[in-house]
């Protein structure tokens, strides 16, 4: 059996992704959802799912190990960060080595790095006149988006698209091979 825990800190769009991917693997199974914002609407969609949840504020993250030492008790074979927005301290990459993954909503080493998520990464892709997007699914280190890319996948952009349409080409990259992506690195 795989465990899987994920953190995320807003809708959940790619937590009920991989949660449905998974749904009927038996040698699969998420432990929990760990989240750093009480109005996050993973929450809802955690709720719905019946997943796990554990809501956790910045205190028991980073200045204490009270979240690495639930994490060390759940002894995941994975940790996969699912729109999490905050720096893995350097205690629980440590920990988990090679354990730690994150998906990026563009093409890793562009539009990486600390403030660099959601909207204000397709807004930089938009505003560069850049001809393609995409993921990049990486490894987790002490750095924001600097660890070893996995994964890339690109979408060709048209000169018309928006930060929107650009986020939702993104999205579907996301969708359609986040979770295979997973399951590889389980296997």
């Amino acid at each position: 059996m795989k465990r899987i825990v994920l953190f995320a800190s807003g809708s959940g769009t790619n937590v009920e992704n991989i949660a449905s991917y998974f749904q009927e693997n038996e040698e699969v199974v998420i432990e929990a959802v760990f989240t750093n914002r009480r109005d996050a609407k993973v929450i809802d969609r955690c709720n719905r799912l019946k997943l796990n949840l554990l809501y956790f504020n910045r205190n028991a993250f980073d200045k204490s190990d009270c979240i690495l030492n639930v994490l060390k008790c759940m002894d995941p074979d994975l940790v996969v960060l699912a729109g999490f927005l905050w720096k893995i301290p350097g205690a629980m990459v440590n920990a988990f080595q090679g354990k730690i993954i994150n998906i990026h909503p563009a093409l890793l080493p562009k539009y990486g790095g600390k403030g660099m998520y959601g909207m204000n990464v397709h807004e930089a892709v938009r505003s560069s006149g850049d001809t393609q997007s995409g993921i990049s699914i990486h490894y987790v280190n002490e750095h924001y988006d600097e660890g070893d890319i996995i994964f890339q996948a690109r979408v060709a952009l048209e000169e018309s698209d928006s930060a929107e349409d650009i986020a939702i080409k993104v999205h579907q990259l996301e969708y359609e091979h986040f979770p295979r992506i997973i399951e590889e690195l389980l296997n």
